[in-house]
């Protein structure tokens, strides 16, 4: 083995590429028309285009990466995580063209990549189980249930189904998302556990009979059934104690010998608060949360991956996990408006404290973007994960909630308030936190009163954009002094939906603010630059960094942040979309149109869905009425804000 390509891109692409380049093996990366530019492309010693953008036309065409591993000289093949990883014919098809598959063979492949016949696998190897319901033949007794699809996983392809009446909607809809993720629309059903704990097992297996279980992780606090926060060791083994470790263990080795498993892979578990689990599912590659096993082992698990497909043995002891790791997935979405996808430019990508980078350190960054990096609709939407060690839990929480709050990430809207949030909850801190607590838990709850005050981060920013459009007349005279009395400047701001309107001049006496930031009393001016401004507020003096990107303005403090947008000072009427319109949330596919024009609707009844980011986003009447106007078709690419339909309330 001397040159790799990762049949994958982003963060994964750049993981497996670290570990090649401290193995002294050449690095092959694959991209899309959208990632020509990526950080995966760059430092990757080749690089082999993938005409299109869709996945099916790119990164789900095992045909062209062979083909790419051929022409750049590759004779391995890592497949990451996501698109083929997990697909039995491409690991045919990459041994069948002479090339080292870094992977699980491919009849374990297949064997787990049926949910529904890898629960009856398990069954039989005495891993204990839920049972699979048929979609046909669900009643009210069955509810709730989940339906999941068959192959794939990541959240995709996942719906709840509380009553009878949604259930042929769900069923429909989760096919669509996880034929185009997966290139397979099966579905199951099987009993939903509203409050259960997701606890995995990591396990690394040879050739030669040896499987090792490298410790378990938790990771129960999801969204849209996809985990944003995980840890090892698990806080619900730590708190049940007794044999429920040994139990886990025990039967991740049991699920890996049962397909005769080789490589890295993660056997997933539901389990309630009594210690009790059932097998979830296996995935037979990397996972994205595999840096917290790295941290709490020392191992470097994609090097194991590497020494496996060479037909190396494991040797020595099994390794045991030392003190706790965190990791945080950091996503471009909106978390308060139902985690909407958010695209645009990372204009500003800094993590301070960063210790590593794709290894095991006391504050791990592994990024799949850069300052520069365009976030598109195409693909998923995590841009990094930040990971904390530490020898106890409590401390570890704690490390990684203030490194995300000191991060300074501006251009696209992200989940790193909630994500702080939700390390300092109480019920987190406590370890009791189950896969409902989102639920529980709204975003907007656990972030409210998170960020800078809209006021303040306003007054902020109209100090530095004043000094950034105009120098001092004179050293030590601010811009915007008057010898004489003068009215306030005024300068407006959007801070989401709300506008915030600052009004203040400067005197003799220095800067005066018209309505001060509540919750505040005394404003005084210490300095202000374009990029930093220095108030003091009723004798505490505390500082800010402003960032400004075309229209908007990124503030950053110790108090939070605030993503402002300046208005100008006259509206364009082009900008105003009709009452009861229906605006498209994000750029995206049109997969399904559920009206007519003429049709009478309910406020909050789906009418057009958005495939964007691999996942499906329903667009509801704001009102309810008739609808006047369906501008849309099936099939239709839409940009962000564009009118879909109109309702006339």
């Amino acid at each position: 083995m001397t040159s790799v390509l990762v049949a994958g891109r982003g963060e994964i692409a750049r993981r497996v590429f670290a570990t090649c380049r401290r193995r002294g093996l050449a690095t092959v990366a694959v991209f899309a028309d959208p990632d020509a530019d990526a950080p995966h492309v760059r430092e990757a010693d080749a690089a082999v285009r993938l005409p299109g953008a869709a996945p099916a036309d790119t990164y789900l065409r095992g045909d062209l990466i062979v083909e790419a591993a051929r022409r750049a000289g590759a004779d391995a093949v890592h497949p990451g995580y996501g698109f083929l990883s997990e697909n039995a014919d491409f690991a045919r098809a990459v041994g069948a063209a002479g090339l080292v598959w870094i992977g699980p063979d491919p009849g374990a492949i297949a064997a787990m990549g049926s949910k529904v016949a890898a629960k009856e696998r398990m069954a039989a190897a005495g891993v204990p189980v839920l049972p699979r319901l048929d979609p046909a033949a669900i009643t009210g007794a069955d509810l709730p249930v989940l339906v999941k699809a068959s192959a794939g996983g990541g959240g995709r392809g996942m719906r709840v189904v509380r009553t009878l009446a949604e259930l042929p909607g769900a069923v429909a809809s989760a096919e669509r998302e996880a034929a185009a993720a997966f290139g397979d629309p099966a579905v199951f059903c099987e009993p939903y556990l509203a409050a259960a704990h997701h606890v995995e097992v990591q396990i690394v297996a040879d050739a030669h009979g040896t499987v090792w279980a490298l410790g378990e992780r938790e990771c129960s606090l999801q969204r849209r059934h996809q985990k944003v926060i995980e840890e090892a060791p698990s806080p619900l083994v730590e708190r049940v104690g007794g044999d429920m470790r040994a139990r886990l263990l025990a039967a991740g080795r049991a699920a890996a010998a049962a397909v005769g498993y080789r490589g890295a892979g993660t056997v997933e578990f539901l389990a309630d608060a009594t210690g009790a689990f059932w097998f979830l599912e296996m995935n037979t590659r990397i996972q994205v949360e595999h840096p917290v096993t790295e941290a709490v082992t020392g191992a470097d698990i994609v090097a194991w991956q590497l020494d496996v497909a060479g037909g190396a043995a494991l040797t020595g002891p099994e390794p045991a996990m030392t003190g706790h790791a965190i990791e945080a997935r950091l996503y471009a979405e909106d978390p308060d408006r139902d985690w909407r996808p958010q695209t645009g430019t990372v204009e500003r990508f800094d993590v301070p404290g960063v210790t590593s980078r794709f290894a095991p350190g006391a504050l791990r960054l592994d990024s799949g973007v850069e300052a520069g990096t365009v976030v598109g609709t195409h693909y998923d939407a995590m841009l990094a994960k930040l990971t904390a060690c530490a020898p106890t839990r409590d401390a570890a929480a704690r490390q990684l909630a203030a490194a995300l709050r000191r991060s300074r990430i501006h251009g696209v809207r992200t989940n790193r308030d909630l994500l702080a949030a939700s390390l300092l909850h109480p019920e987190f801190l406590a370890g009791t936190a189950h896969t409902g607590f989102y639920a529980a838990h709204p975003p907007a709850t656990l972030t409210a009163g998170a960020g800078l005050a809209p006021e303040l981060g306003a007054l902020v920013a109209a100090l530095a954009d004043a000094a950034h459009g105009r120098g001092p007349v004179l050293p030590g005279v601010a811009s915007g002094f008057r010898n004489v009395p003068a009215g306030f400047r005024s300068r407006t701001y959007a801070a989401g939906e709300r506008r915030v309107e600052v009004r203040y001049r400067f005197g003799r006496d220095g800067l005066e603010v018209a309505d001060p930031p509540p919750g505040t009393t005394a404003v005084a001016l210490v300095e202000a630059t374009a990029d930093r401004v220095v108030l003091d507020l009723d004798g505490v003096r505390r500082a800010w960094t402003v960032g400004r990107y075309g229209d908007a303005v990124v503030v950053d403090g110790a108090l939070g942040s605030a993503e402002l947008r300046r208005m100008p000072r006259f509206a364009d009427p082009a900008e105003h979309v009709p009452a009861g319109a229906l605006v498209a949330p994000m750029p995206g596919t049109v997969v399904r149109v559920a009206v007519e024009a003429g049709a009478a609707v309910a406020a909050g009844q789906p009418l057009v869905w958005l495939e964007a980011m691999k996942m499906e986003h329903v667009v509801a009447a704001p009102v309810g009425g008739t609808v006047t106007e369906v501008g849309v078709r099936v099939g239709q690419q839409v940009a962000h804000g564009a009118t879909l339909a109109v309702v006339d309330g």
